[in-house]
């Protein structure tokens, strides 16, 4: 005997029973891909034409198995970590880059910088693999391609705190360094101790001046400093609290980012 099934559940074409329940996490899941934002439950049921109890259940079923993130602050879901692993094979590196180019349009709009993607491509350098600017007639744009020594920079200071440099061989390094403005080497030490407290560093017109740049890492899963993420800005854009209200929005940006890039 046929198994069936009833309206609630699913409907029958062709002798396949559909299963309505996955085929609404079916639609979530590539609403959440290809809009490329977060997203709150209640604006995907109305999108998907989803009862909003049951797009709200899908959502927490989802998360759980981290096939998607909930971030309690906003409320909103993104793709997760498992859903990443689950195609993770069937996806280049180029196209992560473009799955992540959403939400940093979106944090570069919101806060009016201009937001890059770093990583590094050899024990002396960082790259600069993927940009983008704020829509304001003002902005600084930079190149794909651009590469840093790999302790230049709010990025740098990251680099350097990841890799648990002794002081001589970092002192070596730093001075081969040209900045655009004076700094000491124990007020970059110490602003490298910061960034292994707080998970976010910044540059402060030493690397070019005028700008300012706030990053954050972005770890694989076996905790290696696999990007970071800089918010770029004019100095005197943000100070104060607001400057510390960035690096913990980078932050929260990077830990999105992790999903999809790793």
């Amino acid at each position: 005997m046929k198994e069936r099934e009833d309206d609630d559940s699913g409907t029958r074409s062709t002798g396949t029973v559909i299963v309505k329940p996955v085929v609404n996490a079916i639609r979530i899941l590539q609403h959440l891909t290809e809009s490329g934002s977060p997203e709150r439950s209640s604006d995907m049921a109305r999108a998907l034409s989803i009862n909003p109890s049951t797009c709200f259940n899908i959502l927490r079923t989802l998360a759980s198995e981290e096939m998607v993130t909930f971030d309690p602050v906003s409320k909103t879901y993104t793709p997760g970590l498992g859903l990443a692993r689950l195609v993770g094979h069937l996806v280049s590196q180029g196209q992560r880059l473009d799955v992540a180019q959403p939400l940093m349009q979106d944090f570069a709009a919101r806060f009016h910088v201009t937001v890059t993607l770093w990583r590094q491509m050899s024990s002396e350098r960082i790259v600069l693999v993927k940009s983008e600017t704020s829509p304001t007639d003002l902005r600084i744009d930079m190149a794909i391609g651009q590469r840093l020594p790999i302790l230049m920079g709010a990025s740098g200071r990251l680099f350097a705190a990841h890799m648990k440099l002794d002081e001589d061989a970092m002192r070596t390094v730093f001075d081969r360094m040209r900045w655009a403005r004076p700094l000491d080497f124990s007020e970059y030490c110490d602003q490298v101790q910061h960034a292994r407290e707080h998970g976010w560093a910044m540059d402060d017109g030493y690397f070019s001046a005028g700008i300012m740049a706030i990053a954050a890492p972005i770890h694989d899963r076996y905790g290696e400093l696999s990007f970071t993420i800089s918010a770029v800005m004019f100095r005197g854009q943000y100070i104060g609290d607001e400057a510390t209200k960035i690096g913990v929005e980078i932050r929260r940006l990077a830990e999105k980012l992790s999903n999809l890039l790793i």
